[in-house]
């Protein structure tokens, strides 16, 4: 398959970094782990200091460990497998000025420390933010969609869970209720990921509408937001249209006990007079979400709370890097 790229590193990152196909078609996430690489690194060198602390080793750069942890998640390993790739790929180290691989539980203790909210919020919004300079995400979406997504955290597949219930007289007792996921919100034209919020599940998504949006406004401006059902509400509405601006579009729940409409303003209009055709747009999010797990697996590796949280946003960050490179 042929496949062609424009790429001026000599410049910097914000240049415009097109894939394409004989075909025409252009892919939506890079697959290339040195474009990767590069581009991790200079977003990373952009957003945080070289160094923790003056009296530090100074082996290896705050930077360059960020770049590995993306790259963990790039090639869907973990620590000692990393480490392994890149003792045997020399091209892939000088990508991002490695020397010298370091120990996997260096980069363990450099995940706990580099992966924490503050730090992957910077990373967030100096990507996008080089996103919107190189115009390949505009400072005011248009149209964007909000939606969650569930991970594995049991190396028990669902599969193997119904076949052991299968055939069983009494009903299998092996139930799992709680897995970790993130809450979504997305630029339906660039795919750029514009905020995640992380939790536990099962819980009703709405209950990360008003801090995907308060995030995603730190980063964009947003017109139109659509999300399925299971946002629907008043005060959704009112949430997004009074104090943000934003028009957004929720079918109402099927299945209410009575044909009267909504008495809620917003939902009223969603009752009667509701936008079929940018509701439809509402599948890119969806995209988004198996792209995700197709191209960075759907499970996670971590078992604490707080280090899944800090993996599933890791995860999203790579994705984010992936797409620029794809620009």
């Amino acid at each position: 398959m042929r496949w062609e790229k424009e790429w001026d590193l000599t410049c910097s990152v914000e240049n415009t970094y097109i894939w394409w196909y004989g075909d025409g078609t252009m892919t939506r996430t890079s697959k290339s782990p040195k474009a990767v690489a590069r581009v991790a690194y200079v977003i990373a060198q952009r957003s945080v200091p070289a160094y923790s602390n003056r009296k530090s080793p100074h082996k290896f750069t705050q930077p360059q460990l960020i770049t590995i942890l993306v790259l963990k998640e790039f090639f869907r390993t973990d620590y000692r497998g990393i480490t392994d790739i890149l003792t045997d790929a020399a091209d892939l180290r000088d990508a991002f000025d490695l020397t010298v691989v370091p120990h996997y539980t260096t980069i363990q203790k450099a995940a706990h420390r580099l992966t924490k909210k503050d730090t992957l919020d910077r990373l967030t919004k100096r990507i996008l933010s080089t996103a919107q300079r190189a115009g390949s995400l505009k400072s005011r979406v248009a149209l964007a969609a909000v939606d969650s997504t569930g991970f594995e955290s049991h190396h028990t597949s669902a599969y193997f869970i119904r076949r052991r219930a299968k055939g069983m007289l009494e009903q299998s007792t092996t139930q799992y209720t709680r897995f970790p996921k993130i809450g979504i919100l997305a630029d339906c034209a660039s795919y750029f990921a514009l905020a995640g919020i992380p939790s536990y599940g099962p819980r009703p998504d709405v209950i990360h509408w008003k801090d995907a949006i308060r995030e995603a406004e730190k980063r964009a401006t947003i017109a139109t937001l659509v999300a399925d059902a299971g946002y629907d509400g008043e005060p959704s509405h009112r949430f997004a249209r009074e104090e943000h601006g934003i028009r957004s579009i929720i079918p109402n729940r099927v299945g209410r006990p009575t044909t009267k409409l909504p008495t809620g303003k917003y939902r009223r209009i969603m009752a009667t007079r509701f936008p079929k055709v940018l509701y439809g747009q509402r599948w890119q999010i969806e995209t988004i979400n198996s792209i995700i797990k197709r191209r960075l697996d759907s499970f996670l590796r971590a078992r604490s709370y707080w280090t899944q949280m800090r993996e599933m946003m890791l995860r999203l960050f790579t994705y984010n890097v992936m797409v620029f490179w794809r620009g």
